[in-house]
């Protein structure tokens, strides 16, 4: 499943990457729509839910987040909904570890 935020808030430091494995945080950007794939190993075997994913969240609970390969770069979103069939776009994709 898949799972559609709404980027808050984030760090400076996002856009000031320039290392090549991490270079795609310059992506983010504050207001945009990101959605998040939820596959395994990072699905939880008993669960079949990723951490993070924002399952009880609803409304305007504001949850956080933090890039992998960029500790410095995090920041906070909102949960617009799940999809059980993900259908996310190559640009602003990413995926649950």
């Amino acid at each position: 499943y898949c799972v559609e935020f709404r980027t808050e808030s984030l760090s400076r430091r996002c856009a000031l990457e320039t290392r090549p494995f991490a270079r795609w945080t310059r992506h983010l950007r504050q207001g945009h729509t990101v959605c998040v794939a939820c596959r395994p190993p990072a699905m939880g075997a008993g669960t079949r839910r990723c951490a993070g994913d924002g399952h009880s969240a609803h409304g305007e609970k504001i949850l956080h987040w933090q890039a992998i390969g960029n500790s410095q770069c995090q920041g906070t979103w909102k949960k617009i909904r799940q999809l059980e069939n993900c259908s996310c776009p190559s640009v602003h994709s990413f995926i649950f570890t």
